[in-house]
């Protein structure tokens, strides 16, 4: 097929591409089994996002190198659609949380299709900056209820705050052990062991080693078992009363997908210094969408850890998205048994470091220091995104920071504009100038 078609599949670099695939995939596995279950979808959600999303991306994107799959922005925002969905609507609330992200890809391939890519990046980054902190405390606070040993409180963020006290009364200390004891293994592994086995990969494996082997016979919330054959088809379903709430919120998945994406095909650029389409590349993750939410899969982006890992181990063409994708539909089908004994407060562990990964800590030092206006808006956002609406934290950041770059602008031209009575008289021009001058102010009108 054409290559604007396809992205860019070649095999003259197999080892390095199979490398990098094998590296991206074993990254993947237990970051797409947290975010699944954290998202409410449950962990074959959150596989099958890893899986379908990956591969669409890499085939009809624009980044050879750039994996996508299951990230901590999008689960929070697809935690958010379910919990809402299933409370309007018990029996079909699910189902119509898939259409969502199947809506959120088609708005995704018009965005390329609309040549939108080149705008979608030009947020301001005070307001991306304090969009993705909130984001990171979200995924935080909503961890605390698996952390300790209980169910995710409803209400969001709210809710999991109110209910804190009492799981803290009745937390479950294995449970808890287990977490800290994850959370741990990934903050203190060693730099230089990152190359051969990624710190989530033994994290995952360490934790449930002790859960089987010293807790077994402690009654601990587990995966459970994952359906193996083919997944369901998930047909789109609408209804009239909640359609607008729907596209709102695939409205907003797309946005931040996109952002996500091709920030990330930004950084794979950088470090293989190949340069991208990025509307292309939002057609790609919207087909990768599209095929998620059809099967029953979480909504995934490009991953800056997988991309940079992929690279890093010598991917170089689409078949390193490709066979990692691949590679994850294997272990999906061999060793479902095994992850199903994967304890839920292990997964709290990976998704609690994820979440404080996403915090912009750099810019939180230092935004006071930039701007007092900069640290304003980052503060606005931050509040809006935890305790109001992801899109409005959004759109009322974007408005601030629009109207103070207007107001700047005013400022730079009003210092350059200068009053003088006699042309001959501007020291601040040249001979030439001052002619000119003296020529329009001596000519008749």
């Amino acid at each position: 097929m054409p290559s604007w078609i396809l992205n860019e599949i070649r095999f003259d670099n197999l080892r390095g591409d199979l490398f990098g695939g094998l590296t991206a995939a074993i990254i993947a596995l237990p970051m797409a089994l947290a975010f699944g279950v954290a998202s409410g979808a449950g962990p074959v959600a959150g596989l099958y996002g890893a899986i379908l999303v990956g591969l669409f991306a890499s085939l009809f994107g624009s980044t050879p190198t750039l994996i996508s799959e299951p990230t901590g922005p999008m689960t929070v925002i697809m935690t958010a659609v379910i919990a809402y969905l299933i409370a309007s609507n018990p029996e079909q609330g699910m189902s119509m949380a898939f259409t969502v992200v199947m809506l959120a890809g088609v708005f995704q391939i018009l965005f390329g299709l609309l040549k939108l890519g080149n705008y979608v990046t030009m947020m301001p980054y005070t307001v991306v900056s304090g969009f993705m902190t909130g984001i990171g405390i979200i995924l935080i606070v909503l961890q605390l209820g698996p952390v300790l040993g209980h169910a995710t409180p409803p209400g969001g963020v709210l809710g999991s705050l109110e209910a804190l006290p009492g799981m803290i009364e009745n937390l479950k200390k294995e449970e808890l052990l287990l977490a800290v004891l994850t959370f741990a293994i990934i903050l203190f592994y060693p730099s230089r062991l990152k190359q051969f086995l990624p710190p989530q990969l033994i994290a995952l494996i360490i934790g449930t080693l002790v859960s089987v082997f010293f807790f077994a016979q402690i009654e601990m919330r587990e995966i459970g078992e994952i359906p193996k054959g083919l997944p369901d088809i998930h047909l789109p379903i609408f209804t009239r009363d909640q359609w607008e709430v729907m596209v709102f919120d695939a409205a907003v998945l797309a946005v931040l997908g996109s952002i996500d994406a091709l920030l990330t095909s930004v950084i794979a650029e950088n470090l293989t210094r190949k340069e991208s389409d990025t509307n292309k590349d939002l057609v790609g993750q919207g087909i990768g969408n599209m095929a998620s939410g059809l099967f029953g899969g979480i909504p995934g982006a490009g991953a800056t850890m997988g991309t940079v890992v992929n690279i890093q181990s010598g991917g170089r063409s689409a078949l390193s998205g490709i066979s990692r994708a691949l590679l994850l539909l294997v272990v999906l089908y061999w060793a479902s048994d095994l992850a199903a004994h994967i304890p839920l407060a292990v997964l709290a562990g990976i998704a609690v470091k994820v979440g404080l990964d996403i915090i912009d800590w750099s810019f939180l030092k230092r935004a006071h220091r930039v701007s007092p206006k900069a640290a304003f808006i980052m503060y606005a956002v931050i509040g809006l995104t935890l305790f109001e609406d992801l899109i409005i934290a959004v759109a009322v950041g974007v408005f601030i920071a629009n109207i103070l770059t207007i107001e700047r602008m005013i400022s730079i031209q009003g210092d350059a504009i200068k009053a003088f009575r006699d042309p001959a008289k501007a020291d601040d021009f040249s001979f030439h100038e001052q002619a000119l001058l003296c020529l329009l102010y001596t000519s008749p009108s």
